[in-house]
Protein backbone atom coordinates (compact mmCIF):
# COMPACT_ATOMS: atom_id res chain seq x y z
CA UNK A 1 0.00 0.00 0.00
CA UNK A 2 2.93 2.62 0.34
CA UNK A 3 2.39 4.56 -2.65
CA UNK A 4 3.25 7.75 -1.34
CA UNK A 5 6.93 8.35 -0.06
CA UNK A 6 6.90 7.89 4.00
CA UNK A 7 8.35 11.55 4.41
CA UNK A 8 5.53 13.37 2.35
CA UNK A 9 2.82 11.03 4.42
CA UNK A 10 4.86 11.90 7.60
CA UNK A 11 4.32 15.76 6.53
CA UNK A 12 0.57 15.22 5.27
CA UNK A 13 -0.71 14.07 8.70
CA UNK A 14 1.40 16.66 10.34
CA UNK A 15 -0.34 19.29 8.51
CA UNK A 16 -4.24 17.33 9.33
CA UNK A 17 -6.22 17.26 11.98
CA UNK A 18 -5.35 14.68 13.94
CA UNK A 19 -6.73 11.17 15.19
CA UNK A 20 -9.58 11.69 18.39
CA UNK A 21 -8.71 9.45 20.96
CA UNK A 22 -11.05 7.00 20.26
CA UNK A 23 -9.10 6.61 16.26
CA UNK A 24 -6.35 6.34 18.65
CA UNK A 25 -6.93 3.44 20.71
CA UNK A 26 -8.51 2.06 17.61
CA UNK A 27 -5.39 2.01 15.90
CA UNK A 28 -3.57 0.48 18.57
CA UNK A 29 -5.71 -2.03 20.16
CA UNK A 30 -6.62 -3.46 16.26
CA UNK A 31 -2.81 -4.33 15.80
CA UNK A 32 -2.11 -5.48 19.30
CA UNK A 33 -5.37 -7.45 19.02
CA UNK A 34 -6.95 -8.26 15.69
CA UNK A 35 -5.30 -10.47 12.79
CA UNK A 36 -4.26 -8.32 9.17
CA UNK A 37 -4.29 -5.00 11.47
CA UNK A 38 -3.67 -3.68 7.80
CA UNK A 39 -7.08 -3.47 7.24
CA UNK A 40 -7.50 -0.61 9.36
CA UNK A 41 -8.65 2.33 7.05
CA UNK A 42 -6.32 4.66 9.65
CA UNK A 43 -5.27 7.74 9.77
CA UNK A 44 -5.06 9.49 6.34
CA UNK A 45 -8.00 7.68 4.80
CA UNK A 46 -10.09 8.17 7.67
CA UNK A 47 -9.60 11.96 7.22
CA UNK A 48 -10.58 11.35 3.97
CA UNK A 49 -13.64 9.62 4.48
CA UNK A 50 -14.53 12.08 7.57
CA UNK A 51 -14.01 14.99 5.05
CA UNK A 52 -16.40 13.51 2.58
CA UNK A 53 -19.00 12.98 4.82
CA UNK A 54 -18.70 16.33 6.41
CA UNK A 55 -19.18 17.83 3.16
CA UNK A 56 -21.63 15.67 1.98
CA UNK A 57 -23.92 15.78 5.09
CA UNK A 58 -25.21 12.65 5.08
CA UNK A 59 -28.62 11.54 6.58
CA UNK A 60 -27.77 7.49 5.76
CA UNK A 61 -24.82 5.68 5.37
CA UNK A 62 -24.32 2.11 4.57
CA UNK A 63 -21.03 1.04 5.05
CA UNK A 64 -20.14 -2.79 3.55
CA UNK A 65 -17.37 -3.95 5.99
CA UNK A 66 -16.92 -3.09 9.82
CA UNK A 67 -13.75 -4.51 10.69
CA UNK A 68 -12.84 -2.90 13.90
CA UNK A 69 -15.13 0.53 13.90
CA UNK A 70 -12.30 2.93 12.69
CA UNK A 71 -13.86 3.96 8.86
CA UNK A 72 -17.17 4.03 10.61
CA UNK A 73 -16.88 6.04 13.31
CA UNK A 74 -14.70 8.60 10.64
CA UNK A 75 -17.85 8.65 8.16
CA UNK A 76 -20.12 9.44 11.31
CA UNK A 77 -18.65 12.71 12.15
CA UNK A 78 -20.68 14.08 9.35
CA UNK A 79 -24.03 12.54 9.68
CA UNK A 80 -27.09 15.24 10.13
CA UNK A 81 -29.10 15.47 13.16
CA UNK A 82 -30.91 12.06 13.42
CA UNK A 83 -28.31 10.70 10.19
CA UNK A 84 -27.71 6.83 11.13
CA UNK A 85 -24.80 5.01 9.49
CA UNK A 86 -25.17 1.05 9.26
CA UNK A 87 -22.48 -1.13 9.04
CA UNK A 88 -22.13 -5.15 8.19
CA UNK A 89 -19.31 -7.49 9.24
CA UNK A 90 -19.39 -11.04 9.14
CA UNK A 91 -17.13 -11.58 11.36
CA UNK A 92 -18.56 -12.28 14.87
CA UNK A 93 -16.00 -12.22 17.10
CA UNK A 94 -15.22 -8.69 16.52
CA UNK A 95 -18.41 -7.53 17.74
CA UNK A 96 -17.84 -7.05 21.44
CA UNK A 97 -14.72 -5.23 20.66
CA UNK A 98 -16.49 -2.87 18.08
CA UNK A 99 -19.62 -2.32 19.97
CA UNK A 100 -17.50 -0.90 22.76
CA UNK A 101 -15.93 1.63 20.74
CA UNK A 102 -18.92 3.06 19.25
CA UNK A 103 -20.23 3.43 22.45
CA UNK A 104 -17.75 5.01 24.07
CA UNK A 105 -17.23 7.55 20.57
CA UNK A 106 -20.70 8.05 21.92
CA UNK A 107 -22.12 7.19 18.73
CA UNK A 108 -24.32 4.11 19.50
CA UNK A 109 -27.66 5.74 18.63
CA UNK A 110 -26.40 6.68 15.14
CA UNK A 111 -25.05 3.41 14.30
CA UNK A 112 -26.64 0.07 13.41
CA UNK A 113 -24.70 -2.57 13.65
CA UNK A 114 -24.84 -6.20 11.39
CA UNK A 115 -22.93 -9.01 12.02
CA UNK A 116 -23.74 -12.11 8.94
CA UNK A 117 -22.77 -11.80 4.99
CA UNK A 118 -23.49 -8.67 3.15
CA UNK A 119 -25.60 -10.32 0.31
CA UNK A 120 -28.45 -11.47 2.42
CA UNK A 121 -28.39 -8.64 4.86
CA UNK A 122 -28.61 -5.57 2.04
CA UNK A 123 -31.92 -6.46 0.32
CA UNK A 124 -33.18 -6.35 3.87
CA UNK A 125 -32.42 -2.65 4.41
CA UNK A 126 -34.87 -0.11 3.58
CA UNK A 127 -32.99 2.83 3.24
CA UNK A 128 -32.26 5.57 0.94
CA UNK A 129 -28.46 6.00 1.71
CA UNK A 130 -26.43 9.18 0.80
CA UNK A 131 -22.84 7.33 1.12
CA UNK A 132 -22.28 3.88 0.55
CA UNK A 133 -18.74 2.33 1.82
CA UNK A 134 -17.73 -0.97 0.45
CA UNK A 135 -14.70 -2.15 2.65
CA UNK A 136 -15.18 -5.69 2.41
CA UNK A 137 -14.16 -9.24 0.39
CA UNK A 138 -12.80 -8.00 -2.87
CA UNK A 139 -14.50 -10.99 -4.83
CA UNK A 140 -18.06 -9.50 -4.31
CA UNK A 141 -17.45 -6.09 -5.01
CA UNK A 142 -19.51 -5.90 -8.22
CA UNK A 143 -21.98 -7.90 -6.37
CA UNK A 144 -22.09 -5.20 -3.34
CA UNK A 145 -21.98 -2.44 -5.94
CA UNK A 146 -24.98 -4.12 -7.53
CA UNK A 147 -27.23 -4.50 -4.82
CA UNK A 148 -26.83 -1.37 -3.40
CA UNK A 149 -27.08 0.72 -6.46
CA UNK A 150 -30.71 1.08 -6.48
CA UNK A 151 -30.47 2.16 -2.81
CA UNK A 152 -28.08 5.33 -3.31
CA UNK A 153 -30.43 8.33 -4.14
CA UNK A 154 -29.43 10.82 -7.02
CA UNK A 155 -25.96 12.50 -6.12
CA UNK A 156 -25.33 10.03 -3.89
CA UNK A 157 -21.39 8.34 -3.66
CA UNK A 158 -20.58 4.73 -3.63
CA UNK A 159 -16.63 4.94 -2.42
CA UNK A 160 -14.96 1.47 -2.61
CA UNK A 161 -11.76 0.61 -1.33
CA UNK A 162 -8.71 -1.20 -1.91
CA UNK A 163 -9.21 -0.68 -5.84
CA UNK A 164 -5.39 -0.47 -6.36
CA UNK A 165 -4.82 -3.54 -4.04
CA UNK A 166 -1.44 -2.58 -3.16
CA UNK A 167 -0.60 -2.14 -7.39
CA UNK A 168 -0.90 -5.55 -8.39
CA UNK A 169 -3.93 -4.13 -10.70
CA UNK A 170 -1.00 -2.91 -13.04
CA UNK A 171 -0.14 -7.00 -14.04
CA UNK A 172 -0.85 -8.66 -16.92
CA UNK A 173 -4.02 -10.25 -16.73
CA UNK A 174 -2.37 -14.19 -16.65
CA UNK A 175 -0.56 -13.21 -13.89
CA UNK A 176 -3.54 -11.43 -11.54
CA UNK A 177 -4.72 -14.11 -9.04
CA UNK A 178 -8.47 -13.90 -8.44
CA UNK A 179 -8.81 -11.29 -5.63
CA UNK A 180 -6.60 -8.96 -8.24
CA UNK A 181 -8.60 -10.06 -11.22
CA UNK A 182 -12.23 -9.30 -9.42
CA UNK A 183 -11.01 -5.91 -8.32
CA UNK A 184 -10.12 -5.43 -11.73
CA UNK A 185 -13.08 -6.45 -13.24
CA UNK A 186 -14.97 -4.16 -10.67
CA UNK A 187 -12.98 -0.74 -11.43
CA UNK A 188 -13.94 -1.73 -15.27
CA UNK A 189 -17.27 -2.13 -14.24
CA UNK A 190 -17.97 1.21 -12.37
CA UNK A 191 -15.56 3.11 -15.13
CA UNK A 192 -18.00 1.88 -17.79
CA UNK A 193 -20.89 2.51 -16.02
CA UNK A 194 -22.68 5.50 -17.61
CA UNK A 195 -24.83 6.23 -14.92
CA UNK A 196 -22.38 7.21 -12.46
CA UNK A 197 -19.40 9.69 -12.41
CA UNK A 198 -16.43 8.31 -11.27
CA UNK A 199 -12.57 8.96 -10.56
CA UNK A 200 -9.62 6.33 -8.98
CA UNK A 201 -8.19 8.42 -6.15
CA UNK A 202 -4.73 6.99 -5.35
CA UNK A 203 -5.48 7.44 -1.45
CA UNK A 204 -3.56 4.88 0.69
CA UNK A 205 -4.82 1.61 -1.27
CA UNK A 206 -6.67 3.66 -3.56
CA UNK A 207 -10.88 4.79 -3.45
CA UNK A 208 -12.52 4.42 -5.65
CA UNK A 209 -15.28 7.01 -5.86
CA UNK A 210 -18.68 6.67 -7.88
CA UNK A 211 -21.26 9.93 -7.79
CA UNK A 212 -24.95 8.30 -9.37
CA UNK A 213 -26.63 10.65 -11.65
Amino acid sequence: MEFIDEKIETYSLTHSQPETDILKKINRETFAKVLMPRMLSGHLQGNVLSMFSKMIKPMQILEIGTYTGYSAICLAQGLQQGGKLHTIDINEELEKMVRGFFEEAGLSDKITYYTGNALTIIPDISETFDIVFIDADKKNYAKYYDLVFDKVRSGGYIITDNVLWSGKVLEQAEKMDAETKAIDAFNKKVNDDERVENMLLPVRDGLMIARKK
